[in-house]
């Protein structure tokens, strides 16, 4: 089954070009594409993912340290601090040993300034007993009961001591760790805590930027290993082959890896082998079809002027002249034809649309009238198409393809011999016209079914070139639409095309 496009204008399509200009002014071509792809590839490279991963993995290790470095200093704290009290609890100790429970004033002085302490009370039975004191300051600036502290309030008077006065005077109770009394208490400065913290910290601090440092070069280089460098050779190689994509040499090799990256190595190299055979499969078409298009234009001249020719031979009165010029026209005709649909093809682009909206019944009624439909006895020529019905369409290019269509049913239906008819109907279906042309001729073989709409492949008719389905198809595209063959159960052959309004806005 075939279809012949409407005749147009011949004119040679403008000569290929190559898909990427890599010569340079000056420079030779190998040169000038070095250069390209040293400044395409630079600025990927500079703009540092490297540099970005080796930095966010410093900053995540040091907030890990930061989370780390808290309960640290919190613990150290409470650990200073109830190393004091149970120092206070020795000293209290001793003093409740030596007689009247009363310690000589230099021994007093002498445990205090030991224990760091300035006063030392004990509760016991419901009593709370003063055991040491010294110059016990008037006003104590912070309490602290290490009995009750939670983990959250310990963090935070650990906080404290960093941004507190060096001179503070505290109070710290505890829980003994001798069984001696209900709890320990004591009153000291915070300097020596403050001091301690401050040495602590610092330490900490050091050991986390080396830990950091360590631990983010580790991972920096298993990363750059596993991730950085393999993306930047990906990157590389589609830049690189951005720049001559018809050069196979430039797709990249797969590394042979199983993982993600090895994936995506394996499908970029396929996709740029595939390419580059698409890309050197076009140019030599369209090398092929500029030296088409020369030839054809001279064939279809050369053909025009037989056919003047062979029109004055049906005036020779001889039989067998007679006999064979209507034969001859007609394949000639059917050359000139073949040259007209092919040049028709060749052009770069169809023309811009001019959607609008029209009535569709008198177009179909135009496509009939200039195929000399209906003829009687022969073929019959149907419309079921209503009046009001609108089509959202280019009336141009939508005539090229009834007239496609039904010029195709034309010629089966004359080789088909007989009475035959072809309609065709119309209707809305929510934001789309659905148009149907059938025949009730042979319908289309089926090796033509399987390429149906490819060029120079769905011709079900011997001589046909399976342009005009391949140009049906390109136009209904155009329109937003689809186009395909129904199998409804009748005899012949019905193709449904599908033409979407414009979407508003």
């Amino acid at each position: 089954m075939d279809v012949n496009s409407r005749s147009e204008g011949g004119a040679a399509p403008p000569e290929p070009r190559p898909a990427v200009e890599l010569v340079t002014a000056g420079v030779p071509p190998e040169e000038g594409r070095t250069q390209r792809v040293r400044a395409a590839v630079a600025p990927p490279l500079r703009s540092g993912l490297s540099w970005k991963l080796l930095l966010l993995t410093i900053a995540f290790v040091m907030l890990a340290e930061v989370l780390i470095f808290l309960p640290s200093v919190a613990n150290f704290r409470v650990t200073w601090l109830m190393q004091r009290l149970e120092v206070a609890q020795i000293a209290s100790l001793a003093a409740e040993a030596a007689p009247g429970g009363v310690l000589p004033q230099m021994l007093r002085e002498e445990i205090l300034k030991t224990a760091d302490v300035r006063g030392i009370a004990l509760k016991r039975q419901d009593q709370r007993l003063l055991v040491l004191s010294e110059n016990m300051p008037p006003v104590i600036d912070e309490y602290f009961d290490l009995r009750t502290a939670s983990a959250y309030r310990k963090i935070v008077d650990a906080v404290e001591v960093y941004f507190s006065s060096p001179d503070r005077i505290i109070r710290v109770v505890g829980r003994p760790e001798m069984g001696v009394g209900d709890f320990i208490e004591i009153v000291m400065s915070e300097a020596a805590l403050r001091s301690a913290m401050i040495r602590y910290g610092f330490n900490i601090l050091g050991l986390s930027v080396i830990i950091s440092m360590l631990a983010a070069s580790l991972v920096y280089l298993a990363l750059h290993r596993l991730m950085v460098r393999p993306m930047r050779r990906l990157t590389e190689s589609m830049i690189r082959f951005r720049l001559d994509p018809e050069n196979a040499g430039l797709a990249i090799h797969p590394s042979g890896r199983h993982d993600e990256i090895g994936i995506a190595e394996e499908k970029l190299s396929q996709m740029q082998l595939e390419l580059v055979a698409m890309l050197r499969q076009k140019s030599h078409l369209a090398a092929l079809g500029l030296a088409v298009s020369k030839i054809n234009h001279d064939l279809r001249n050369m053909l025009a002027n037989a056919q003047l020719i062979s029109d004055r031979l049906g005036s020779v009165p001889d039989p067998t002249v007679q006999r064979v010029t209507p034969k001859l026209i007609q394949s000639l005709d059917r050359a000139i034809r073949l040259c007209t649909e092919t040049l028709s093809y060749g052009r770069a682009s169809e023309a811009p649309l001019e959607r609008r909206h029209i009535p569709l019944r008198p177009l179909v009624e135009e496509v009939g009238e200039s195929l000399g439909l209906p003829r009687p006895g022969a073929i019959d020529w149907r419309i079921a198409v209503a009046e009001d019905l609108i089509v959202d369409a280019d009336p141009d290019q939508l005539y090229r393809v009834l007239a496609n269509l039904a010029r195709n049913s034309v010629q089966v239906l004359e080789g088909a011999g007989g009475a035959h008819a072809i309609r065709v109907e119309a209707h809305r279906k929510g934001d789309a016209i659905v148009i149907d042309l059938a025949d009730d001729g042979p319908g289309v073989p089926e090796h033509a079914r399987r390429n149906l709409f490819v060029p120079f492949h769905g011709s079900g008719r011997v001589g046909g070139t399976g342009l005009g389905l391949a140009i049906v198809a390109e136009l209904v595209h155009a329109h937003g639409g689809r186009v395909a063959l129904i199998d409804g159960g009748e005899p012949g052959a019905r193709f449904r095309i599908v033409i979407p309004d414009r979407q508003q806005g």
